[in-house]
Protein backbone atom coordinates (compact mmCIF):
# COMPACT_ATOMS: atom_id res chain seq x y z
CA UNK A 1 0.00 0.00 0.00
CA UNK A 2 1.39 3.41 -1.01
CA UNK A 3 2.19 5.77 1.83
CA UNK A 4 1.57 9.50 2.08
CA UNK A 5 2.31 12.32 4.51
CA UNK A 6 -0.29 12.58 7.26
CA UNK A 7 -2.87 15.30 6.62
CA UNK A 8 -1.94 18.66 8.11
CA UNK A 9 1.70 17.72 8.72
CA UNK A 10 3.30 18.59 5.37
CA UNK A 11 6.15 21.08 5.47
CA UNK A 12 4.09 23.74 3.71
CA UNK A 13 1.35 23.36 6.35
CA UNK A 14 3.90 23.39 9.16
CA UNK A 15 5.76 26.45 7.86
CA UNK A 16 2.46 28.32 7.42
CA UNK A 17 1.69 27.68 11.09
CA UNK A 18 5.18 28.80 12.14
CA UNK A 19 4.94 32.07 10.19
CA UNK A 20 1.50 32.72 11.66
CA UNK A 21 2.87 32.17 15.16
CA UNK A 22 5.88 34.48 14.70
CA UNK A 23 5.52 36.59 11.54
CA UNK A 24 8.14 39.07 12.73
CA UNK A 25 10.84 36.37 12.55
CA UNK A 26 10.38 35.39 8.89
CA UNK A 27 11.09 37.02 5.56
CA UNK A 28 11.20 36.07 1.88
CA UNK A 29 14.26 34.37 0.40
CA UNK A 30 15.50 35.25 -3.13
CA UNK A 31 14.04 31.98 -4.46
CA UNK A 32 10.61 32.79 -3.05
CA UNK A 33 10.96 30.55 0.01
CA UNK A 34 11.20 31.66 3.62
CA UNK A 35 14.28 33.09 5.30
CA UNK A 36 14.77 33.28 9.05
CA UNK A 37 15.64 36.65 10.54
CA UNK A 38 18.20 37.05 13.31
CA UNK A 39 17.13 38.23 16.76
CA UNK A 40 19.79 40.84 17.47
CA UNK A 41 19.74 44.12 19.39
CA UNK A 42 16.28 43.25 20.68
CA UNK A 43 14.67 42.98 17.23
CA UNK A 44 14.19 40.49 14.41
CA UNK A 45 16.36 41.84 11.61
CA UNK A 46 16.62 40.78 7.94
CA UNK A 47 20.41 40.76 7.88
CA UNK A 48 22.86 38.06 6.87
CA UNK A 49 23.57 35.89 3.86
CA UNK A 50 20.72 33.44 3.04
CA UNK A 51 21.84 29.81 3.06
CA UNK A 52 19.50 26.86 2.40
CA UNK A 53 18.69 24.49 5.27
CA UNK A 54 17.63 20.99 4.28
CA UNK A 55 15.60 18.42 6.16
CA UNK A 56 17.10 14.97 6.72
CA UNK A 57 13.60 13.52 6.31
CA UNK A 58 13.68 13.75 2.50
CA UNK A 59 16.60 16.11 1.71
CA UNK A 60 14.41 18.97 0.52
CA UNK A 61 15.09 22.64 1.36
CA UNK A 62 12.95 23.86 4.27
CA UNK A 63 14.02 27.49 4.73
CA UNK A 64 17.06 29.72 4.41
CA UNK A 65 19.24 30.73 7.35
CA UNK A 66 20.54 34.30 7.31
CA UNK A 67 24.18 33.75 8.29
CA UNK A 68 25.90 36.66 10.02
CA UNK A 69 29.57 37.55 9.82
CA UNK A 70 31.80 38.22 12.82
CA UNK A 71 31.29 42.00 12.75
CA UNK A 72 27.51 41.67 12.94
CA UNK A 73 27.83 39.11 15.73
CA UNK A 74 30.16 41.44 17.62
CA UNK A 75 27.51 44.17 17.56
CA UNK A 76 24.88 41.71 18.77
CA UNK A 77 27.10 40.67 21.69
CA UNK A 78 27.71 44.30 22.69
CA UNK A 79 23.96 44.99 22.74
CA UNK A 80 23.30 41.77 24.68
CA UNK A 81 25.82 42.91 27.30
CA UNK A 82 23.92 46.17 27.79
CA UNK A 83 20.64 44.28 28.03
CA UNK A 84 22.28 41.96 30.55
CA UNK A 85 23.13 44.87 32.85
CA UNK A 86 19.47 45.94 32.91
CA UNK A 87 18.14 42.39 33.32
CA UNK A 88 20.53 41.61 36.17
CA UNK A 89 18.98 44.51 38.12
CA UNK A 90 15.43 43.30 37.45
CA UNK A 91 13.83 41.91 40.65
CA UNK A 92 13.55 38.13 40.81
CA UNK A 93 9.76 38.30 41.03
CA UNK A 94 9.62 40.17 37.72
CA UNK A 95 12.06 37.78 36.06
CA UNK A 96 10.01 34.83 37.27
CA UNK A 97 6.80 36.37 35.93
CA UNK A 98 8.29 36.96 32.49
CA UNK A 99 9.78 33.48 32.24
CA UNK A 100 6.40 32.06 33.29
CA UNK A 101 4.71 34.10 30.55
CA UNK A 102 7.15 32.67 28.03
CA UNK A 103 6.44 29.14 29.26
CA UNK A 104 2.69 29.71 28.82
CA UNK A 105 3.24 30.93 25.25
CA UNK A 106 5.54 28.02 24.42
CA UNK A 107 3.01 25.57 25.89
CA UNK A 108 0.28 27.03 23.69
CA UNK A 109 2.43 26.21 20.64
CA UNK A 110 3.72 22.87 21.90
CA UNK A 111 2.45 20.77 19.00
CA UNK A 112 3.85 23.20 16.42
CA UNK A 113 7.28 23.18 18.08
CA UNK A 114 7.25 19.38 18.11
CA UNK A 115 6.22 19.13 14.44
CA UNK A 116 9.03 21.51 13.51
CA UNK A 117 11.46 19.14 15.23
CA UNK A 118 10.06 16.23 13.21
CA UNK A 119 10.83 18.03 9.96
CA UNK A 120 14.06 19.75 10.94
CA UNK A 121 15.94 16.98 12.72
CA UNK A 122 13.90 13.89 11.89
CA UNK A 123 12.62 13.01 15.35
CA UNK A 124 9.55 10.76 15.39
CA UNK A 125 6.48 12.51 16.75
CA UNK A 126 6.52 10.95 20.22
CA UNK A 127 10.16 11.84 20.79
CA UNK A 128 9.71 15.36 19.40
CA UNK A 129 6.86 15.94 21.84
CA UNK A 130 8.99 14.59 24.67
CA UNK A 131 11.79 17.04 23.81
CA UNK A 132 9.41 20.01 24.04
CA UNK A 133 7.70 18.72 27.17
CA UNK A 134 11.01 18.10 28.98
CA UNK A 135 12.01 21.69 28.32
CA UNK A 136 8.77 23.21 29.56
CA UNK A 137 8.25 20.92 32.55
CA UNK A 138 11.88 21.27 33.57
CA UNK A 139 11.85 25.07 33.54
CA UNK A 140 8.59 25.15 35.50
CA UNK A 141 10.40 23.16 38.20
CA UNK A 142 13.13 25.80 38.30
CA UNK A 143 10.48 28.55 38.53
CA UNK A 144 9.20 26.86 41.69
CA UNK A 145 12.69 26.38 43.13
CA UNK A 146 14.56 29.52 42.08
CA UNK A 147 13.96 31.50 45.30
CA UNK A 148 15.64 28.74 47.31
CA UNK A 149 18.48 28.41 44.81
CA UNK A 150 19.36 32.11 45.03
CA UNK A 151 18.71 32.48 48.76
CA UNK A 152 22.41 32.38 49.70
CA UNK A 153 23.07 35.69 47.98
CA UNK A 154 23.97 34.43 44.51
CA UNK A 155 23.99 37.11 41.81
CA UNK A 156 23.99 37.05 37.99
CA UNK A 157 27.25 36.75 36.06
CA UNK A 158 29.04 39.93 34.88
CA UNK A 159 27.87 39.35 31.30
CA UNK A 160 25.42 37.33 29.17
CA UNK A 161 25.67 33.56 28.69
CA UNK A 162 26.73 32.45 25.21
CA UNK A 163 25.09 29.16 24.22
CA UNK A 164 26.56 27.06 21.41
CA UNK A 165 24.64 23.79 21.20
CA UNK A 166 24.36 20.87 18.85
CA UNK A 167 21.23 20.15 16.85
CA UNK A 168 19.86 17.06 18.61
CA UNK A 169 17.97 18.63 21.54
CA UNK A 170 16.97 22.20 20.61
CA UNK A 171 14.29 22.49 23.25
CA UNK A 172 15.14 20.21 26.19
CA UNK A 173 18.81 21.25 26.27
CA UNK A 174 19.21 24.65 24.57
CA UNK A 175 15.94 26.50 25.28
CA UNK A 176 15.71 24.85 28.71
CA UNK A 177 19.19 26.11 29.63
CA UNK A 178 18.48 29.60 28.29
CA UNK A 179 15.28 30.00 30.30
CA UNK A 180 17.03 28.94 33.51
CA UNK A 181 19.91 31.30 32.76
CA UNK A 182 17.37 34.10 32.27
CA UNK A 183 15.60 33.17 35.48
CA UNK A 184 18.92 33.49 37.32
CA UNK A 185 19.35 37.05 36.00
CA UNK A 186 21.46 36.63 32.86
CA UNK A 187 20.77 37.78 29.32
CA UNK A 188 21.30 34.95 26.83
CA UNK A 189 22.84 34.55 23.38
CA UNK A 190 22.27 31.42 21.31
CA UNK A 191 23.80 30.38 18.02
CA UNK A 192 21.44 28.49 15.76
CA UNK A 193 22.82 24.97 15.14
CA UNK A 194 24.01 24.71 11.55
CA UNK A 195 22.50 21.27 10.98
CA UNK A 196 18.93 21.53 12.26
CA UNK A 197 16.38 23.05 14.62
CA UNK A 198 16.56 26.62 13.35
CA UNK A 199 12.84 27.16 12.70
CA UNK A 200 11.83 25.61 16.02
CA UNK A 201 14.33 27.82 17.84
CA UNK A 202 13.18 30.88 15.89
CA UNK A 203 9.54 30.40 16.91
CA UNK A 204 10.56 29.66 20.50
CA UNK A 205 12.73 32.76 20.73
CA UNK A 206 10.02 34.93 19.19
CA UNK A 207 7.70 33.84 22.00
CA UNK A 208 10.46 34.41 24.58
CA UNK A 209 11.13 37.90 23.21
CA UNK A 210 7.43 38.81 23.34
CA UNK A 211 7.50 37.92 27.03
CA UNK A 212 10.17 40.59 27.53
CA UNK A 213 13.15 38.27 27.89
CA UNK A 214 16.58 39.60 26.78
CA UNK A 215 17.45 36.85 24.29
CA UNK A 216 19.63 36.96 21.18
CA UNK A 217 19.46 34.31 18.45
CA UNK A 218 21.83 34.39 15.50
CA UNK A 219 22.95 32.14 12.68
CA UNK A 220 26.39 31.78 11.20
CA UNK A 221 29.38 29.54 10.70
CA UNK A 222 31.02 28.20 13.81
CA UNK A 223 34.54 28.99 12.61
CA UNK A 224 33.63 32.60 11.89
CA UNK A 225 31.52 33.31 14.97
CA UNK A 226 33.36 31.27 17.59
CA UNK A 227 35.94 33.98 18.27
CA UNK A 228 33.13 36.42 19.10
CA UNK A 229 30.76 34.09 20.94
CA UNK A 230 33.54 32.51 23.01
CA UNK A 231 36.22 35.14 23.53
CA UNK A 232 34.36 38.47 23.45
CA UNK A 233 35.15 40.25 26.75
CA UNK A 234 31.47 41.03 27.32
CA UNK A 235 30.55 37.31 27.53
CA UNK A 236 30.01 36.15 31.12
CA UNK A 237 29.95 32.41 30.42
CA UNK A 238 30.14 29.96 27.54
CA UNK A 239 27.87 26.90 27.39
CA UNK A 240 28.80 24.35 24.72
CA UNK A 241 27.19 21.03 23.83
CA UNK A 242 28.66 19.05 20.95
CA UNK A 243 31.49 16.88 19.71
CA UNK A 244 34.99 16.62 21.15
CA UNK A 245 36.63 18.25 18.14
CA UNK A 246 34.68 21.50 18.33
CA UNK A 247 34.50 21.32 22.11
CA UNK A 248 38.27 21.07 22.26
CA UNK A 249 38.57 24.23 20.16
CA UNK A 250 36.23 26.10 22.50
CA UNK A 251 38.16 24.89 25.55
CA UNK A 252 41.47 25.92 23.95
CA UNK A 253 40.09 29.39 23.23
CA UNK A 254 39.28 29.77 26.93
CA UNK A 255 42.64 28.62 28.28
CA UNK A 256 43.96 32.11 28.92
CA UNK A 257 40.74 33.42 30.44
CA UNK A 258 38.90 32.92 33.69
CA UNK A 259 35.56 32.98 31.89
CA UNK A 260 32.92 30.66 33.38
CA UNK A 261 32.23 27.72 31.07
CA UNK A 262 30.54 24.33 30.84
CA UNK A 263 31.58 22.25 27.85
CA UNK A 264 29.69 19.00 27.33
CA UNK A 265 31.26 16.64 24.80
CA UNK A 266 30.39 13.16 23.70
CA UNK A 267 32.02 10.12 25.25
CA UNK A 268 31.86 6.45 24.31
CA UNK A 269 29.28 5.39 26.90
CA UNK A 270 29.62 1.67 27.60
CA UNK A 271 27.39 -1.02 29.09
CA UNK A 272 29.24 -3.86 30.77
CA UNK A 273 27.73 -7.34 31.25
CA UNK A 274 29.27 -9.57 33.93
CA UNK A 275 27.77 -12.53 35.86
CA UNK A 276 24.29 -11.55 34.70
CA UNK A 277 21.06 -13.46 34.00
CA UNK A 278 18.12 -10.97 33.93
CA UNK A 279 17.87 -10.86 30.15
CA UNK A 280 14.23 -9.75 29.88
CA UNK A 281 15.02 -6.71 32.03
CA UNK A 282 18.01 -5.80 29.88
CA UNK A 283 16.09 -6.30 26.63
CA UNK A 284 13.55 -3.64 27.63
CA UNK A 285 16.31 -1.14 28.39
CA UNK A 286 18.20 -1.82 25.17
CA UNK A 287 15.13 -1.45 22.94
CA UNK A 288 14.45 1.98 24.42
CA UNK A 289 18.11 2.85 23.88
CA UNK A 290 17.60 2.98 20.11
CA UNK A 291 15.33 6.03 20.38
CA UNK A 292 16.30 8.79 17.97
CA UNK A 293 18.80 6.46 16.34
CA UNK A 294 21.17 6.82 19.32
CA UNK A 295 21.88 10.41 18.23
CA UNK A 296 22.32 11.69 21.75
CA UNK A 297 25.13 12.22 24.19
CA UNK A 298 23.92 9.58 26.65
CA UNK A 299 23.38 6.75 24.15
CA UNK A 300 25.04 3.38 24.75
CA UNK A 301 26.82 2.23 21.56
CA UNK A 302 29.35 -0.12 23.21
CA UNK A 303 28.66 -3.42 25.01
CA UNK A 304 31.47 -5.11 26.90
CA UNK A 305 30.44 -8.72 27.51
CA UNK A 306 31.90 -11.51 29.62
CA UNK A 307 32.96 -14.31 27.27
CA UNK A 308 30.87 -16.97 29.05
CA UNK A 309 27.75 -14.83 28.51
CA UNK A 310 28.16 -13.91 24.85
CA UNK A 311 25.75 -16.58 23.57
CA UNK A 312 23.01 -15.65 26.05
CA UNK A 313 23.58 -11.94 25.44
CA UNK A 314 23.19 -12.37 21.67
CA UNK A 315 20.08 -14.54 22.10
CA UNK A 316 18.52 -11.57 23.86
CA UNK A 317 20.13 -8.71 21.95
CA UNK A 318 19.79 -9.61 18.26
CA UNK A 319 15.97 -9.95 18.37
CA UNK A 320 15.86 -6.50 20.00
CA UNK A 321 17.91 -4.97 17.19
CA UNK A 322 15.80 -6.66 14.52
CA UNK A 323 12.60 -5.30 16.10
CA UNK A 324 13.68 -1.65 15.94
CA UNK A 325 11.35 0.49 13.80
CA UNK A 326 12.61 3.36 11.62
CA UNK A 327 11.49 5.29 8.56
CA UNK A 328 9.79 8.52 7.45
CA UNK A 329 8.34 10.01 10.67
CA UNK A 330 5.13 11.21 9.01
CA UNK A 331 4.42 8.48 6.44
CA UNK A 332 0.96 6.89 6.87
CA UNK A 333 -1.22 4.66 4.73
CA UNK A 334 -4.50 5.55 3.02
CA UNK A 335 -6.58 4.42 6.00
CA UNK A 336 -5.10 7.15 8.24
CA UNK A 337 -7.55 9.86 9.32
CA UNK A 338 -7.10 13.13 11.19
CA UNK A 339 -6.86 12.37 14.89
CA UNK A 340 -5.21 8.98 14.38
CA UNK A 341 -1.79 8.59 16.01
CA UNK A 342 1.28 9.39 13.94
CA UNK A 343 3.75 6.56 13.23
CA UNK A 344 5.28 4.95 16.31
CA UNK A 345 8.95 4.72 15.34
CA UNK A 346 12.16 4.37 17.28
CA UNK A 347 13.96 6.73 14.93
CA UNK A 348 13.81 8.45 11.58
CA UNK A 349 16.80 9.70 9.59
CA UNK A 350 20.20 10.70 10.89
CA UNK A 351 20.74 14.44 10.95
CA UNK A 352 22.07 14.58 7.37
CA UNK A 353 22.97 12.50 4.35
CA UNK A 354 26.62 13.38 4.97
CA UNK A 355 26.51 11.98 8.52
CA UNK A 356 24.78 8.85 7.28
CA UNK A 357 27.44 8.31 4.60
CA UNK A 358 30.19 8.88 7.16
CA UNK A 359 28.68 6.29 9.50
CA UNK A 360 28.39 3.72 6.68
CA UNK A 361 32.06 4.29 5.88
CA UNK A 362 33.03 3.70 9.51
CA UNK A 363 31.12 0.40 9.52
CA UNK A 364 32.74 -0.71 6.26
CA UNK A 365 36.17 0.29 7.55
CA UNK A 366 35.70 -1.73 10.76
CA UNK A 367 34.52 -4.80 8.84
CA UNK A 368 37.45 -4.61 6.42
CA UNK A 369 39.72 -4.40 9.45
CA UNK A 370 38.36 -7.59 10.97
CA UNK A 371 35.14 -6.75 12.85
CA UNK A 372 32.46 -9.43 12.60
CA UNK A 373 29.12 -8.09 11.28
CA UNK A 374 26.52 -9.79 13.49
CA UNK A 375 23.68 -7.75 12.02
CA UNK A 376 23.40 -5.24 9.19
CA UNK A 377 19.87 -4.03 8.66
CA UNK A 378 18.44 -2.88 5.35
CA UNK A 379 16.23 0.04 4.38
CA UNK A 380 14.01 -2.36 2.42
CA UNK A 381 10.58 -2.63 3.98
CA UNK A 382 10.86 0.52 6.10
CA UNK A 383 7.99 3.01 5.74
CA UNK A 384 9.04 5.50 3.07
CA UNK A 385 7.15 7.50 0.46
CA UNK A 386 7.38 6.45 -3.17
CA UNK A 387 10.45 8.03 -4.74
CA UNK A 388 11.58 9.59 -1.46
CA UNK A 389 15.23 10.53 -0.95
CA UNK A 390 16.46 8.17 1.79
CA UNK A 391 20.13 9.18 1.82
CA UNK A 392 20.05 10.22 5.50
CA UNK A 393 18.66 6.91 6.77
CA UNK A 394 20.83 4.18 8.27
CA UNK A 395 19.53 0.80 9.41
CA UNK A 396 20.83 -0.65 12.69
CA UNK A 397 24.14 -2.51 12.57
CA UNK A 398 26.01 -4.57 15.15
CA UNK A 399 29.71 -5.37 14.96
CA UNK A 400 31.65 -7.83 17.11
CA UNK A 401 35.26 -7.07 18.06
CA UNK A 402 36.03 -3.93 16.04
CA UNK A 403 39.79 -3.68 15.41
CA UNK A 404 41.76 -1.39 17.67
CA UNK A 405 42.70 0.94 14.81
CA UNK A 406 39.11 1.52 13.64
CA UNK A 407 37.30 4.75 14.43
CA UNK A 408 34.36 2.79 15.85
CA UNK A 409 36.62 1.37 18.53
CA UNK A 410 37.49 4.72 20.10
CA UNK A 411 34.82 7.24 19.11
CA UNK A 412 31.06 7.44 19.55
CA UNK A 413 29.34 6.63 16.22
CA UNK A 414 26.32 8.91 16.91
CA UNK A 415 23.96 6.62 15.05
CA UNK A 416 22.29 3.17 15.29
CA UNK A 417 25.54 1.21 15.20
CA UNK A 418 26.61 -0.87 18.20
CA UNK A 419 29.90 -2.59 18.87
CA UNK A 420 30.49 -5.58 21.14
CA UNK A 421 33.79 -6.33 22.86
CA UNK A 422 34.41 -9.67 24.62
CA UNK A 423 36.41 -9.83 27.88
CA UNK A 424 37.56 -12.53 30.27
CA UNK A 425 38.33 -10.63 33.50
CA UNK A 426 36.90 -7.70 35.42
CA UNK A 427 40.16 -5.81 34.78
CA UNK A 428 39.57 -6.19 31.04
CA UNK A 429 35.94 -5.16 31.55
CA UNK A 430 36.96 -1.90 33.21
CA UNK A 431 39.71 -1.21 30.68
CA UNK A 432 37.35 -1.61 27.72
CA UNK A 433 34.60 0.46 29.35
CA UNK A 434 37.12 3.24 29.99
CA UNK A 435 38.60 3.13 26.49
CA UNK A 436 37.49 6.61 25.42
CA UNK A 437 39.15 8.68 28.18
CA UNK A 438 36.00 9.65 30.00
CA UNK A 439 32.27 9.39 29.49
CA UNK A 440 29.03 10.99 30.56
CA UNK A 441 27.30 7.76 31.61
CA UNK A 442 27.96 4.04 31.91
CA UNK A 443 26.00 1.00 33.09
CA UNK A 444 26.78 -2.43 34.52
CA UNK A 445 24.50 -5.46 34.19
CA UNK A 446 25.40 -7.77 37.07
CA UNK A 447 23.32 -9.99 39.35
CA UNK A 448 25.65 -9.21 42.25
CA UNK A 449 24.90 -5.53 42.86
CA UNK A 450 27.55 -5.29 45.57
CA UNK A 451 30.20 -6.39 43.06
CA UNK A 452 28.77 -4.00 40.49
CA UNK A 453 29.04 -1.15 42.97
CA UNK A 454 32.70 -1.93 43.56
CA UNK A 455 33.41 -2.04 39.82
CA UNK A 456 31.53 1.21 39.27
CA UNK A 457 34.04 3.08 41.44
CA UNK A 458 36.71 2.55 38.77
CA UNK A 459 34.61 3.58 35.79
CA UNK A 460 35.47 6.91 34.16
CA UNK A 461 31.85 8.01 33.84
CA UNK A 462 29.96 10.76 35.66
CA UNK A 463 26.93 8.55 36.29
CA UNK A 464 26.86 4.76 36.51
CA UNK A 465 23.69 2.68 36.38
CA UNK A 466 23.46 -0.74 38.01
CA UNK A 467 21.14 -2.95 35.90
CA UNK A 468 19.62 0.16 34.36
CA UNK A 469 20.70 2.98 32.05
CA UNK A 470 21.65 6.43 33.29
CA UNK A 471 20.37 9.50 31.48
CA UNK A 472 21.29 13.16 31.44
CA UNK A 473 18.64 13.68 34.08
CA UNK A 474 15.98 16.28 34.74
CA UNK A 475 15.24 18.86 37.40
CA UNK A 476 17.25 18.20 40.56
CA UNK A 477 19.66 15.72 38.97
CA UNK A 478 23.24 16.95 38.48
CA UNK A 479 24.93 16.28 35.17
CA UNK A 480 28.53 16.32 34.02
CA UNK A 481 31.27 14.07 32.71
CA UNK A 482 34.63 12.60 33.56
CA UNK A 483 37.84 12.82 31.59
CA UNK A 484 37.63 14.47 28.19
CA UNK A 485 33.82 14.31 28.08
CA UNK A 486 33.33 17.49 30.15
CA UNK A 487 35.22 20.67 30.94
CA UNK A 488 34.16 23.37 33.36
CA UNK A 489 31.22 23.60 35.73
CA UNK A 490 28.67 20.80 36.03
CA UNK A 491 24.98 21.57 35.52
CA UNK A 492 21.55 20.19 36.42
CA UNK A 493 19.42 21.09 39.43
CA UNK A 494 21.06 23.59 41.77
CA UNK A 495 24.34 23.14 39.89
CA UNK A 496 22.93 24.78 36.75
CA UNK A 497 21.97 27.89 38.70
CA UNK A 498 25.33 27.88 40.50
CA UNK A 499 27.09 27.66 37.11
CA UNK A 500 25.44 30.88 35.89
CA UNK A 501 25.68 32.92 39.08
CA UNK A 502 28.39 34.15 41.43
CA UNK A 503 28.54 34.27 45.21
CA UNK A 504 27.51 31.78 47.85
CA UNK A 505 29.78 29.46 49.78
CA UNK A 506 32.12 26.84 48.36
CA UNK A 507 33.64 26.28 44.96
CA UNK A 508 31.78 24.92 41.95
CA UNK A 509 31.55 21.24 41.11
CA UNK A 510 33.21 20.46 37.79
CA UNK A 511 36.42 19.73 35.88
CA UNK A 512 38.77 22.70 35.93
CA UNK A 513 42.48 23.11 35.08
CA UNK A 514 43.46 23.17 38.76
CA UNK A 515 40.89 20.81 40.30
CA UNK A 516 37.98 18.43 39.75
CA UNK A 517 35.13 18.11 42.22
CA UNK A 518 32.20 15.72 41.87
CA UNK A 519 28.75 15.76 43.52
CA UNK A 520 26.94 12.62 44.61
CA UNK A 521 25.12 11.03 41.67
Amino acid sequence: MALRIADGTSWSDTLTRAVAAAPEAFGAAPDGGAVLHNLIEGEWRPVGTPTPARTPVDNTVLVHLARLDADAARGAVAHAAAAHADWARTPLAERTARVSDALDALSAHRDLLALLLVWEIGKPWRLACADVDRALDGVRWYVREIDRMLADGREPLPGPVSNIASWNYPMSVLVHAELVQLLAGNAVIAKTPSQGGAVCLTVAHALMRRAGLPATLLSGGGEELSEVLVRAPEIGAVAFVGGRSNGGKVAAALLDSDKRHFIEQEGLNAWGIWNFSQWDLLAAHLRKGFEYGKQRCTAYPRFVVQRDLVDEFLDMYLPVVRSVRFGHPLAVDETWRAGDPLPELDFGPLISAAKAAELRRKVDEAVRGGAVPLHRGKLDGAPFLAGQDTSAYVAPAVLLAPPGRSRLMHAEPFGPVDTIVVVDTTDELLAQMNASNGALVASLACDDEELAGKLAVDLQAFKVGINKPRSRGDREEPFGGRGASWKGAFVGGDLLVHAVTVGGDGRLYGNFPDYSSYPAT
